[in-house]
């Protein structure tokens, strides 16, 4: 496949690759935890991008060793303008650990799928090693790692409080969030003249100042200064209404500019840039990318997270839904910038020359599959707005929930030359689908979209996330009734039979969720055997920073009131909790029983072990 491109069609990882480019001096140079892959749905690709874009020298360098004589930060020498660092997709300790805090044994970033190639807390491990070697040249963080540890944050692998991550690594900026607006914003200024010490007052970055410089004023924002981070250390409760104070400004339209001490210096949150238009959306998507895999790891194995979507299209960034566990909307942000039909028709036609597709695409998704092009009805009611979701309690009289562009966009994909089939590989939103106040246009574009689905890109299983069946429980992670999966599970039954078609829905649960005690699992599992399913795809809760869940799950306070939650901590808590998921296992069986029996809890032990019980058909169990 790499056959059509020379090694410089991508950034150069080695000075010899330098040299091929043409050039004697780098302007920045970028350090990822992730194996290079050129690709838009990888940040350090598209930010590498960007930059070649604005006419600069740029290289990279991915999965750096530092363990030995750190000759990989030394090997480029010393940019123009400064470093570039993020862990990658995914924080460095969610990629390590598992939620029991054991170590994984692989690594989807890395070729053949290795472990042990980046450091715990790697944005961190990073920028202290190029700030030793390089003490005078400026280090930017990005990517999800950074922009989640911002202000005081909860670390679950410490189980400690830590600070503001630029105060715990010594960098000199971060951008948040999606950088490459930002970034261009920054380049503009560098290259103007401007020197970096004075960027303090860029949009959707954030510096470091001593604690009594005044902060620069700004007509167009307002100000919010945190309880400090010794303050949210003495307290709990001020550190979950700290928490609240961010989630509401991260969902505003306009939000502030976020301040908190910490020690002798005060972090500066600079609010974000207004949402992006189609057109500053389609640009990170249509830079000229290989979507390749760089040429040095030809015969070290497959990435297994490449793999996984060099066939898919994103549709879109951000997500409304605002479910407690979930980082999308700190990162992406609530509201929905979309791609244009043109981008995207784009990108699918670049796809179907790629040597070894096959005609059929894995996704054409987003972190929902089915919010393209969604926002409010009345703009002027979202600038008032701060809920952090504009479906949880209930769907927004304000939001359009039109599938109809989306539906469209499907079937201007299903015509392209080369394209078989297309499939959603992204969880879609029932609880949109089914909403009931949605006016008549939108209710017959759920109608329709919800079969043009079912019948039409499902890959034998379509994925939906319940996450729960407790309503208290789906209340504290801001998830829908159960009644609306059940309702969703008539409908997909009744459409896969009336098509003749044998497909399988694919429900997401949790266990040891805030708010989750032992009966909950274990109505969960009655529930879900009632149904017919078998689970096999769950996971245990694993608190990540800057969601309420983690808030909830150190302090034991909802932060909206401070409302006292119940949180199983203990290993033995969230064990009990999720065995239930596997009431159907013989080494599960005994020990179940018996701790149902001496609970009391006679309806759930005769649905799960009484004679009348139901066989599970192998159409339901989930693999």
């Amino acid at each position: 496949m790499t056959d059509q491109y020379h090694i410089t069609d991508w950034l150069p990882t080695t000075a010899k690759e330098v040299k091929e480019h043409g050039w004697n001096q780098l302007d920045v140079i970028l350090f990822s935890g992730d194996a290079y892959i050129d690709h838009p749905s990888f940040g350090a690709a598209v930010i590498g991008r960007v930059l070649l874009d604005m006419g600069l020298r740029v290289a990279i360098v991915p999965q750096p060793n530092w363990r030995d004589d750190l000759r990989d930060f030394r090997k480029m020498g010393s940019p123009n303008l400064f470093f570039g660092v993020t862990a990658g997709n995914m924080d460095s300790m969610v990629n390590h650990y598992t939620a029991g805090k054991r170590l994984r044994s692989n690594d989807a970033y890395t070729p053949g799928g290795k472990a042990g190639f980046r450091p715990d807390y790697a944005s961190v491990v990073y920028t202290k090693i190029l700030k030793e070697i390089y003490p005078d040249v400026p280090v930017i963080l990005g990517g999800i790692e950074a922009s989640m540890r911002r202000f005081t944050h909860y670390d679950y692998w410490s189980d400690q409080l830590k600070p503001n991550i630029l105060s715990w690594s010594g960098a000199d900026m971060m951008i948040y969030g999606m950088g490459e607006h930002p970034l261009k914003n920054l380049i503009t200024l560098l290259e103007k003249g401007v020197p970096f010490r004075n960027l303090t007052t860029l949009p959707q970055t954030a510096i470091l100042l001593d604690k009594n410089e005044k902060l620069l004023k700004n007509k167009r924002w307002t100000d919010l200064e945190l309880h400090s981070h010794n303050e949210c250390l003495e307290s709990k409760e001020k550190y979950a209404l700290n928490f609240m104070h961010i989630e509401e400004e991260s969902n505003k339209m306009y939000p502030a500019r976020i301040h908190q001490i910490t020690g002798n210096q005060r972090i500066v949150v600079n609010p974000p840039l207004p949402l992006l238009s189609e057109k500053e959306t389609d640009y990170a998507y249509d830079l000229p990318y290989t979507r390749l895999p760089h040429p040095r790891y030809k015969s070290k194995g497959e990435i297994p997270a490449f793999e996984m979507i060099k066939h898919s299209v994103n549709l879109h960034r951000g997500c409304f839904g605002g479910c407690s566990f979930c980082t999308i909307s700190a990162h992406q942000g609530k509201f929905i910038a979309s791609r244009s039909e043109k981008s995207i028709l784009a990108e699918v036609e670049k796809i179907t020359k790629v040597n070894d597709f096959k005609g059929y695409l894995s996704d054409l998704g987003g972190p929902s599959a089915n919010m393209y092009k969604m926002q409010g009805f009345d703009l002027s009611v979202c600038e008032k707005c701060k809920r952090p979701s504009c479906i949880f309690p209930a769907v927004c009289p304000n939001l359009n929930t039109s599938h109809q562009p989306l539906i469209e966009i499907y079937h201007k994909v299903d015509t392209t030359e080369g394209i078989k089939k297309s499939f959603i590989g992204s969880g879609i939103r029932y609880d949109i689908l089914l909403h009931p106040k949605a006016g008549d246009e939108a209710k017959r574009s759920h109608q329709k979209y919800i079969e043009e689905i079912i019948t039409r890109h499902v890959s034998g299983r379509l994925k939906v996330a319940p996450e729960h069946t407790s309503e208290r429980v789906l209340r504290n992670m801001r998830k829908p009734s159960f009644k609306l999966f059940r309702r969703f599970n008539d409908i997909f039954n009744r459409i896969n039979k009336k098509h003749g078609l044998h497909q399988q829905l694919i429900p997401y649960f949790i266990s040891g969720h805030p708010g989750c005690e032992e009966k909950d699992m274990a109505e969960l599992a009655a529930e879900t055997k009632n149904l017919n399913f078998t689970l096999e795809q769950v996971q245990d809760f694993t608190p990540t920073p800057m969601t309420l869940a983690t808030v909830m799950y150190y302090s034991g306070l909802n932060p909206y009131g401070l409302k006292k939650t119940y949180v199983p901590r203990s290993k033995e808590e969230k064990q009990n909790q999720r065995q239930y998921f596997f009431w159907y296992q013989p080494q599960k069986r005994d020990q179940l029983k018996a701790r149902i029996k001496k609970a009391g809890w006679t309806d759930v032990y005769n649905t799960l072990f009484g004679n009348n019980t139901r066989k599970t058909t192998k159409r339901n169990k989930i693999k």
